[in-house]
């Protein structure tokens, strides 16, 4: 598995809040520490199963699904959560591993809220480990930070020479109904992949709520961020994916799209692509990562996204 960083202790700027008791139950106790475990392995008949799953509370799982009419080897599981957000003092803790030769897809059945604290926070670490030839596609629905949320997001990524991830992430600051944007109090989120126990990149996305991020270099007029990663190091020619890639978030159909603005660009050590995009809404990230989705999976498994009503 991934060597997570999570095991040295939240970073800098979370530490003060780690040490804030909580008037209820003590961070990562019983119902706030969820714990969820899922492997995926290919079958002799060349069917991905998901061969193995554990989730505790809170998480809840569907089990393995196979409804994928594009690439129908694939194996899909949707995470849910019941509880109705991430509250202060919740450690989640996730592993995903998908066997050598595997494709699996991996998804949330709705949004992530980040629910108002008044001490401690609230953290998700996730674990990849894909092998030889395998493929995961990490796509989970995005994250609304409430009023005063503190959130530390943590992802870390293990890859086998010829294996891919893609993982998308997109972020809402603030219940944009109820006017509340930007007031979220802090984020972290930090995605690291390795490759035989080389670095092949780290990006960190670090905030700190207030109407200053609606100045010029942050958001501007916009309101929503996200960021989808294409991890593939053994793909032979990136620039050009990131050429294509960077085409699918430039407009929506054949005008010119205001309420979204992105670009494209290659990972280091020519590892993949990430993309970043701006927009209005939450729906003008992921109807752009759609595109992005459709045009990866064309170019590293040789089918398109399928049809669906995620994204």
């Amino acid at each position: 598995m991934a060597t997570s960083t999570s095991t040295e202790g939240p970073p800098p700027e979370f530490r003060s809040y780690a040490a804030e008791s909580l008037a209820q139950s003590p961070a990562g106790a019983v119902g706030k520490g969820g714990t969820l475990d899922l492997r995926f392995a290919r079958g002799s008949d060349g069917q991905s199963r998901l061969v193995y799953d554990r989730a505790t509370v809170p998480f809840h799982l569907t089990g393995g699904l196979y409804h994928d009419e594009a690439m129908p080897d694939i194996a899909s599981a949707y995470v849910q959560d019941p509880t109705g957000g991430i509250a202060q003092g919740d450690r989640y803790e996730s592993t995903i591993e998908v066997e050598a030769g595997a494709y699996a897809h991996v998804s949330t059945g709705s949004a992530t809220k980040v629910l108002r604290m008044e001490r401690n926070y609230g953290a998700s670490t996730t674990e990849i480990a894909v092998g030889e030839g395998g493929y995961l596609e990490y796509l989970p629905e995005p994250t609304i930070l409430h009023e005063d949320a503190r959130f530390w997001q943590q992802v870390d990524i293990d890859l086998a020479p010829d294996a891919a991830v893609l993982f998308a992430d997109v972020v809402v600051p603030g219940r944009l109904a109820r006017d509340e944007l930007f007031a979220f109090e802090r984020l972290h989120t930090s995605v690291e992949a390795q490759r035989d126990g080389e670095t092949l990149f780290a990006d960190a996305v670090r905030l700190e709520g207030g109407d200053h991020l609606c100045g010029p270099g942050l958001f501007g007029e916009f309101r929503v961020v996200g960021t989808f990663y294409v991890v593939a190091p053994g793909y032979d020619d990136v620039a050009e994916l990131a050429d294509d890639l960077h085409e699918c978030v430039q407009s929506d159909g054949d005008e010119a799209d205001p309420s979204a603005v992105g670009g494209a660009s290659v990972l280091p050590r020519e590892s993949g692509v990430v993309v970043r995009v701006l927009g209005d809404r939450s729906s003008d990230a992921t109807a752009r990562f759609y595109r992005v989705w459709d045009r990866a999976r064309e170019a590293l498994v040789g089918a398109g996204a399928p049809d669906t009503r995620k994204f």
